[in-house]
């Protein structure tokens, strides 16, 4: 059972954040999953959607919070008899990635800088089990935990103005994939032929907090071939349950 000092505090006319220690911790992660799930099933009919980030949770509501001290409390009330042991289920996905020179744009500065070999960067990034801790920024881009410090690395002091959809990249020490064509300043050292974010499915990103992320290198026609499977719709990415 974990024991976190939350504060909780109004956020706007509509909200309440929450925020646990400021760190990035499986733990905390999973007790804000735990708070969320908990606050989903409740009698709060005001509820109308719940955001997560790192250490800190943002619940926004339909109307006015007349009294922020009574909804804290209720909040609180909630947090304090959730089920601390509960098996939360999660699922692991494998995600291929193509690390070749046309798509990896800044794999040799950071090898360079780094006084490692490309394939031993790969390797690094590729063996790595990481964790999604929440989405943002843009919608599907999965913020990740668990990059190897070895390769972690600084943002571009100037972000590039167009970043192509299924770039990998890393920022400082986290690493993610672009869901779409957008601007940026992560270090991009592959692609991902799949779509992340599609807005036809009833769950438009695969993924959620919690999830795990396997990548795995392919060739440059692999990712051509499973490019036209993701076209025609027919492409099913792997993935196997986990328990928490």
């Amino acid at each position: 059972m974990n024991d976190f000092q939350l504060t909780y505090k109004q956020f706007g006319e509509r909200s309440v954040l929450i925020d646990w220690s400021s760190k990035v911790d499986k733990k905390i992660l999973e007790d804000i999953i735990l708070f969320k799930e908990r606050l989903e099933k409740s009698s709060i009919k005001e509820l109308i959607e719940v955001n997560l980030a790192y250490s800190s949770m943002l619940i926004s509501y339909k109307t006015t919070i007349d009294n922020i001290y009574d909804e804290i409390s209720k909040l609180k009330t909630i947090y304090s008899t959730q089920n601390k042991i509960k098996k939360l289920v999660f699922r692991q996905w494998k995600i291929p990635v193509c690390y070749e020179d046309v798509f990896a744009l800044d794999l040799e500065e950071i090898s360079i800088k780094k006084k490692m070999s490309k394939q031993d960067i790969i390797r690094q990034h590729s063996e790595a089990i990481y964790t999604v801790f929440f989405i943002g920024f843009l919608p599907g881009f999965l913020y990740l935990g668990g990059l190897n410090s070895a390769i972690d690395f600084p943002r571009k002091q100037t972000p590039r103005l167009q970043i192509e959809r299924g770039a990998v990249a890393i920022g400082g020490n986290q690493t993610g994939v672009y869901p779409c064509q957008s601007p940026g300043g992560w270090n991009i050292i592959g692609n991902s032929p799949i779509n992340f974010f599609d807005i036809s499915n009833d769950c438009p990103c695969f993924s959620k907090s919690g999830d795990k992320i396997k990548f795995y290198p392919i060739t440059l026609k692999k990712h051509k071939d499973i490019s036209a499977l993701v076209k025609a719709g027919v492409y099913q990415l792997e993935s196997e349950v986990l328990y928490g």
